[in-house]
C-alpha cells in the first residue's frame, strides 16, 4: 500500500464515464461485463480479464480494479498476490493504468469527485471514514526504540513506516539498500501483516528477518515485547499515515509513497 488504497462499494457505484469495455481471456468476459452492468448499473466497466487468475475475473472501472467470480455474483475488493513469482498483481495493474502512482504514492481518493476511498486499519477492519490529513512534518522523538529495525550504512538517516506486504515498500527497501543511508524501519500493519511484524521485531537477527519478510519467507516466531509496534500504529493513525511506505527525513519532513533514487538523494540533501 502502499501507498495503494482499496476501493469500496460506494466507489464502484459512483463511476459514471468510461469507454466501451474490452475483454481478455475466456469468452465469458463479455458475459461478466453484462452481469456487472445488471448488478452495478452505474459502474462503467472498461476492461474484463478472466485469463490472468484462474477462477476470478479482473475488472477495471475507471482507474480502479476489483474482482468477481465468473457469474459476477461475488465481488472481491482487495489485492491479488502471485505466491510463486511474489508479485502484487493488483499493484502492477494499477501502476499500468496510472503510471503517476509510482511518484505520487496512493491513487486519488476521488475520480471526478464521485469516488470514495476504502482503507483498512492494522487489524483488518474498516478504518473510520474521517481520518486526519497526513502531516507534512512530524517529530519522531516520542517513538520507542523497540519499534524500529535499524539497518543500512553511515549515510543520512531516514525513517520508513512500512508494511511487509506492500510492493512499493519492497521497492523502496531495495532502493535504500543501494544508497548507503541509515534506515530506521518502523512496521505498521496496513495489509493485515501485524503477525509478520511481530516475528521481525522479535527475531534474533532483525535485519535478516526484514529481508525474509520482504521475500515472503518464513520467520521463526519468538515471544518478546512488541509494544513498540503498537506505538508505531498509534503514531501512524494520529498523523494520517493510511498508506505505505511513508518516508520521514531527519528534520521530520514527510513523503508518502515510493520515490526513485534520484529523488531521494536530492530530498535527503534538503534536510541536511
Amino acid at each position: 500500500m502502499t501507498g495503494l488504497k482499496l476501493i469500496g462499494l460506494a466507489a464502484l457505484a459512483g463511476i459514471t464515464t468510461s469507454p466501451a469495455p474490452s475483454f481478455a481471456g475466456p469468452a465469458n468476459g463479455e458475459a461478466v461485463a453484462h452481469a456487472i452492468a445488471a448488478r452495478l448499473p452505474r459502474t462503467q466497466v472498461a476492461h474484463v480479464d478472466c485469463a490472468k487468475v484462474p477462477g476470478i475475473c479482473e475488472v477495471q472501472a475507471g482507474t480502479n480494479i476489483f474482482y468477481v467470480d465468473a457469474t459476477a455474483r461475488y465481488l472481491i475488493v482487495g489485492r491479488v498476490y502471485d505466491m510463486e513469482t511474489r508479485q502484487d498483481l493488483t499493484a502492477a495493474r494499477l501502476l499500468e493504468i496510472n503510471p503517476d502512482l509510482l511518484l505520487g504514492g496512493a491513487p486519488s481518493a476521488s475520480d471526478e469527485g464521485t469516488q470514495t476511498a476504502y482503507i483498512r486499519d492494522g487489524h483488518g477492519q474498516p478504518a473510520p471514514s474521517a481520518s486526519p490529513s497526513m502531516a507534512q512534518k512530524v517529530s519522531l522523538a516520542g517513538l520507542p526504540a523497540n519499534g524500529a529495525i535499524e539497518w543500512g550504512g553511515p549515510g543520512p538517516s531516514v525513517t520508513v513506516f512500512s508494511d511487509f506486504h506492500c510492493g512499493y515498500c519492497r521497492m523502496l527497501h531495495q532502493t535504500l539498500k543501494t544508497m548507503g543511508v541509515h534506515v530506521s524501519e518502523r512496521p505498521i500493519s496496513v495489509l493485515g501483516t501485524r503477525a509478520i511484524s511481530d516475528a521481525v521485531i522479535c527475531a534474533e537477527d532483525r535485519i535478516g528477518a526484514v529481508e525474509k519478510a520482504y521475500s515472503d519467507q518464513e520467520i521463526a516466531k519468538r515471544a518478546c515485547d512488541t509494544s513498540g509496534l503498537d506505538a508505531n500504529e498509534r503514531f501512524a493513525q494520529g498523523h494520517g499515515f493510511t498508506g505505505t511506505p511513508v518516508i520521514v527525513r531527519g528534520d521530520g519532513a514527510v513523503v508518502l509513497g515510493f520515490r526513485p533514487r534520484e529523488f531521494l538523494e536530492a530530498w535527503l540533501k534538503g534536510g541536511a
